[in-house]
């Protein structure tokens, strides 16, 4: 398969609510109420997150028959340090997580070492683990201001 282009829309709601949709799905993204939010849904760092771990676990049953391990559970936890205070312009920090670390929780009894070697192809081949780690080429393709008419 070539390369595929995957693309979201983030539609400003009212106050910091954003509604963002990819095909038929949408979701809802919020800030907690100590950051100016109504605490409707998570964050966009809690969402990036989020798709780390989403990523590593739809990676994991992806190729877990290709490794022969089965398990009966798995989840991933990720966390993330952050100076909020670079988001809200109070310090010269960058806005961006400074550090981020995940946990593969797995139940299985397959023996250490297949496991070892499933995750980490697991890990070396999980597209937004890949992105987070070696960076991507950001590129602003510019605003389009529409006038309202009156």
């Amino acid at each position: 398969m070539a390369v595929t282009v995957f693309q979201s829309t983030s539609t400003l709601k009212e106050n910091v609510l954003v509604e963002s949709t990819a095909r038929q799905h949408a979701i809802t993204i919020d800030e907690p109420k100590q950051l100016g939010g109504t605490d409707t849904g998570m964050n966009p760092v809690e969402l990036l997150l989020a798709a780390l771990g989403a990523c590593q676990t739809i990676a994991a049953q992806t190729f877990a028959k290709k490794f022969d391990v089965s398990y009966e559970e798995l989840y991933v936890e990720v966390e993330g340090d952050l100076d909020i205070d670079g988001f809200l312009d109070k310090a010269d920090v960058r806005p961006g997580f400074s550090e981020i670390r995940y946990k593969v929780h797995l139940t299985s009894q397959a023996p250490q070492d297949k496991i070892d070697a499933f995750l980490a192809f697991v890990e070396s081949h999980c597209p937004v683990g890949d992105t987070l780690a070696n960076g991507v080429k950001l590129v602003s393709q510019g605003a389009v201001v529409t006038t309202p008419q009156l």
